[in-house]
């Protein structure tokens, strides 16, 4: 097997060719990605992972509900080195051993088919998902060889849409979520674990979780309060500029409890 992605010009194109000539093509250059990562070359691997996303249907979201903001932007990627089913922050081992075959939870296929120009069964829909969903899981696993976390966030959430119920792109995940460090990543990271208990049948795999979970909860509160005040600061700095004008500042305004559960404020010299 080719080391290299295959370039052909007859896939230059995502509307050309039919769906079993294009799920081939995009096997094999998912395979030459394997090769490129076995290798340690994870940006080669990369670019052989979504090189064979381009020859796909293109995922289609649903529309959202009118009112309803969407929790997720569209991403996608999976199949690449990945130990097993394990729960460890870090695609350590889940990396270095690649998943050639398909994993078992993809979800539906949902493509515009008229903008393909394309008729798809059933089957071929759901082997389109499942292929996509691991295509960007191994993206994924790129992105964490080469430290871009935010990345690979982006990546598994894009293989998570195709396939909810994924656990390595769960994994990777909550992993590099963990890294970022912030309130909000910290957050999706309880979310992801939350999920991961949920699918995870081992007892001793579900203890680690919930090991994970109460470590994560002192760090989660540190990290929001250490945001609001990052943030009260800067709107502090931003009233103090305008206030000044004025020869006032915001230590000229004290909120104390009013004894009712809210704030009065008090005008200080």
């Amino acid at each position: 097997m080719s080391s290299s992605p295959i370039h052909d010009p007859a896939f230059s194109s995502p509307n050309s060719g039919n769906i079993a000539t294009r799920l081939q093509d995009a096997n094999e250059r998912k395979s030459a990605g394997n090769d490129h990562f076995r290798q340690s070359r994870w940006t080669e691997a990369l670019v052989a992972y979504q090189s064979a996303i381009n020859i796909l249907p293109k995922r289609k979201d649903p529309p959202a509900k009118k009112g309803a903001a969407s929790l997720h932007d569209d991403l996608d990627d999976e199949n690449v080195p990945g130990s097993g089913p394990s729960t460890s922050q870090l695609p350590e081992g889940d990396e270095d051993s690649l998943e050639d075959e398909t994993h078992k939870h993809a979800g539906e296929e949902d493509v515009d088919k008229e903008e393909e120009g394309i008729a798809m069964g059933e089957v071929e829909g759901k082997e389109v998902a499942q292929l996509r969903s691991v295509l960007h899981a191994n993206i994924g696993a790129c992105h964490v060889k080469l430290g871009e976390h935010k990345q690979a966030v982006e990546a598994c959430t894009k293989a998570l849409k195709d396939d909810p119920t994924y656990i390595k792109a769960l994994q990777r995940r909550a992993a590099s979520n963990d890294i970022l460090d912030t309130w909000s990543s910290l957050t999706a990271v309880q979310d992801d674990y939350n999920v991961l208990l949920s699918l995870i049948q081992p007892t001793s795999q579900k203890a680690e979780i919930e090991s994970k979970l109460r470590k994560l909860k002192p760090r989660l509160e540190a990290a929001q309060k250490r945001e609001t005040s990052e943030m009260l600061d800067k709107l502090k700095g931003l009233g103090d500029s305008l206030l000044g004008n004025f020869g006032l500042s915001t230590n000229n305004f004290k909120f104390e409890p009013n004894g009712q559960g809210g704030y009065s404020m008090n005008f200080v010299r």
